[in-house]
């Protein structure tokens, strides 16, 4: 997707970004591998990047109140650690943007139920619950307003529906919305520690399968000295094969930005254990002034605050003449 080497030198490209992610506290290695790095590198390619913590979409599952506005700072430390710039890139939370809510509402009454009924989103969580909320049922349209509120290219697969409401808006009240697209990262999926068959996760009820951006040195090297590898000392990638190595070489490669090749040849002469060692000390040395970033933002929540209403005003400049124009050719001004 994109070239390290040209990042201080090409001029920002001409368009918008946006993405978002749920406010569920302090990232994982994988939030930062598979989605932040790539975020913090977006800052200095485009010309307009949003990133939106977006807690309107989390109270589709039921939340405590007071874990969700300390999630909700949390994730804006983390973001702010992890290399976003405010001044670079607008970061704000999505709830205080009504147009959002607008504009969802607007395309809600374009689509179907049976449309929304098909959705994979739907089929899985519906599934897990047997039942859900009408807000889970329709997240899918907010992730529209979402994507054609800012008339972005999208950092997510499924744009489906959106497409599709940008085209009946557009057959409907004449050509508006340009139709989105998708900016995929490339960066490897990090698997879990203790099960890599399956991706790291938050959720993950096995505590050592996860490594958190606030994790202690001594944390990280009891995950990592724990994670599932196999019983051949010998270190290859071969993730069909070895899936436990082959994501720990994974790790190391990213974390030490080198190429899996590279990865692979520095433990070469290096059993399982001992490589686990180079990989913990790649982790800790690149996640260490992360954490204690953190720590400093968390002490200060009335500037993340501060931050997030700055935010949201910039957001507002962009959202709020597209809800405008919106509502003139839907007829309600």
């Amino acid at each position: 997707l994109m070239s390290k080497g040209k990042l201080n030198f090409d001029p920002p490209v001409i368009g918008r970004v946006f993405s978002g992610i749920q406010p569920t506290g302090v990232p994982h290695l994988g939030n930062y591998l598979g989605a932040l790095e790539n975020w913090v590198s977006l800052q200095n390619q485009y010309s307009s990047v949003l990133y939106s913590i977006v807690d309107l979409h989390s109270i589709t599952q039921p939340q405590d109140p007071k874990l969700l506005r300390t999630n909700v700072l949390d994730m804006v430390a983390s973001l702010l650690a992890c290399g976003i710039d405010p001044q670079r890139a607008v970061l704000f939370q999505q709830s205080q943007v009504s147009e959002h809510a607008e504009l969802s509402w607007i395309l809600g009454c374009l689509t179907s139920m049976p449309r929304l009924r098909h959705l994979p989103q739907w089929k899985m969580k519906s599934k897990q619950k047997n039942e859900g909320s009408v807000g889970l049922y329709t997240y899918p349209v907010l992730q529209a307003a979402d994507i054609l509120l800012y008339n972005f290219t999208d950092q997510v697969q499924h744009l489906e529906l959106a497409q599709d409401l940008a085209r009946i808006f557009n057959h409907r009240f004449g050509d508006f919305f340009p139709e989105p697209g998708a900016l995929l990262s490339s960066t490897r999926k990090i698997k879990s520690l203790r099960e890599p068959s399956a991706k790291m996760s938050k959720s993950d009820p096995q505590t050592m399968a996860t490594v958190f951006l606030t994790d202690s040195p001594d944390d990280i090297a009891l995950k990592i000295r724990r994670s599932v590898t196999d019983f051949t000392s010998e270190v290859t990638f071969d993730p069909e094969n070895r899936p436990g190595v082959s994501n720990l070489v994974s790790i190391h490669a990213a974390m030490a930005t080198i190429t899996v090749e590279e990865a692979v040849s520095q433990a070469m002469g290096l059993d399982t254990g001992a490589y686990k060692r180079l990989v913990t000390e790649a982790v800790v040395q690149r996640l260490t002034p992360i954490r204690l970033q953190i720590e400093q933002l968390r002490s200060d929540p009335a500037h993340l605050d501060h931050v997030l209403a700055q935010g949201a005003s910039r957001a507002r400049e962009v959202a709020a003449p597209v809800l405008k124009e919106v509502q003139q050719r839907v007829g309600f001004c």
